[in-house]
């Protein structure tokens, strides 16, 4: 009996082919619209999440910022934290900052200097102007989770003792001065020295994490050891500007703290506040950033987005809904004369209903199949044109379909019980 009423249901909506498609087209938009904007938001979320993750749960980041100039007095040249003498500004964390820290914060397992400079980097025809040359220790590697090419090493403790001029690069820096050539153990220029490159790094997803990047690719900053850099370059940088140069002086860029524990995070982070603001009055030349607090605040926003997304798309499912229901009850109208006669034949009430609520499944099942299609095609055809992140599991497609079959037969319900309560006489008399 179940397949035959079945048969005869879908026999029904193959008579009228553009209105039964039309109907599951209020289904296949919503459920396409659903696995689509999740999948979409997911990944752009999620690439949000990994790199802020990148930056390491158990990391407290302190950065050197330029203050600003018309925010307060300028300060004498007694060691404060912004002083504007000649011309020369002098601000951001230093190296008594950085010993500090470790002695005072028994929390503290690892503190990783870097200091930043901008040079030209060149290798033959091949240039890189104003290029970000970053001081770094070797531990930077693994605080920054930062993977090597084979045949490559980071800076080592020898290299910092001998402030040897080497070079790690970028992907991207490598790309662009060396082409397609194998860049390790030949010379590149930074500014006027000559640096042997001894690694070149694996390409790492873009992000602004680096200091002073400026939203710039760091899959272009080239490493050498923080001894170098201070030794080959100084602390001191010339601003060249419309109306003249101006100078700053600033020690150290960067100062990643890792924690030995992350319910200590938060504590420890409040902790370093306070010994900067010692030699820091105001603390207007610093910043902090805990990656765990981004990385709580990122996913809560994920899933807040989620449940918006969700919802705008769930309203696109109920409007197919109700359409299924509009054209549910303009059939029984239409078929008012059939379902007297089939009740004059001995149908019951139930086989009436099952009749109309078979054609109801079949219509959102259908639209849903079709709908789910459309959903992964979608985001992938997306990837491909914007180069936008998707990321697509298997729950939104099936919860959608289940979903779509759930708001078919709710809607269908109504429409098949009006069908099945008519009386047979007056449905025999109907024209």
């Amino acid at each position: 009996m179940l397949r035959t009423t079945l048969q005869l249901g879908i026999r029904n909506l193959m008579l009228h082919k553009l209105r039964s498609f039309l109907t599951m087209l209020g289904t296949i938009l919503g459920v396409g619209s659903v696995i689509a904007m999740l999948a979409i938001g997911e990944g752009s979320k999620r690439e949000a999440v990994e790199q802020i993750r990148q930056l390491g749960a158990t990391n407290i980041i302190l950065r050197s910022v330029k203050p600003d100039q018309d925010s307060g007095q300028e300060e004498t040249t007694s060691g404060r934290s912004a002083q504007q003498t000649s011309s020369v500004l002098e601000f951001g964390l230093r190296y008594s900052d950085l010993e500090r820290l470790v002695a005072t914060l028994p929390t503290v397992e690892r503190a990783v200097p870097l200091a930043v400079v901008r040079k030209n980097a060149q290798n033959g025809h091949h240039r890189i102007s104003h290029a970000r040359i970053l001081g770094v220790t070797p531990e930077y590697r693994f605080v920054k989770s930062m993977e090597l090419k084979p045949g490559s090493r980071f800076i080592t403790q020898p290299d910092l003792r001998a402030t040897r001029n080497i070079a790690i690069l970028g992907a991207g820096a490598a790309q662009r001065l060396f082409s397609f050539h194998d860049p390790i153990g030949k010379q590149v220029l930074l500014g006027d020295g000559a640096y042997v490159v001894v690694g070149v790094l694996t390409r790492q997803d873009s992000g602004t994490a680096t200091p002073g990047s400026g939203g710039e690719d760091q899959n272009n900053d080239i490493y050498i050891p923080i001894t170098a850099a201070h030794r080959r370059f100084g602390e001191l940088q010339a601003i060249i500007r419309a109306g003249g140069r101006d100078y700053e002086r600033t020690q150290l860029s960067e100062i990643t703290l890792t924690v030995n524990d992350e319910s200590h995070v938060a504590q420890t982070a409040a902790m370093a506040r306070q010994l900067l603001a010692t030699t820091h009055p105001g603390g207007r030349d610093f910043e902090i950033q805990v990656p765990l607090e981004l990385l709580r605040r990122a996913e809560q926003e994920k899933r807040i987005w989620n449940i918006v997304l969700g919802s705008i798309a769930g309203i696109s499912l109920l409007v197919g809904g109700i359409g299924i229901m509009n054209i549910m009850l303009a059939t029984v109208t239409e078929r008012t004369r059939e379902i007297g006669i089939r009740r004059a034949l001995g149908a019951k009430r139930r086989d009436i209903t099952a009749q109309f609520l078979v054609e109801t499944i079949v219509l959102s099942a259908a639209g849903a199949a079709i709908g789910v299609v459309v959903g992964i095609a979608l985001p992938v055809a997306v990837s491909m044109v914007v180069e936008i992140r998707t990321d697509l599991t298997w729950s939104p497609p099936f919860v959608a379909f289940a979903i779509a079959v759930l708001i078919g037969v709710v809607f269908g319900v109504y429409p098949a019980r009006r069908a099945a309560m008519m009386d047979p006489i007056e449905a025999l008399r109907h024209q």
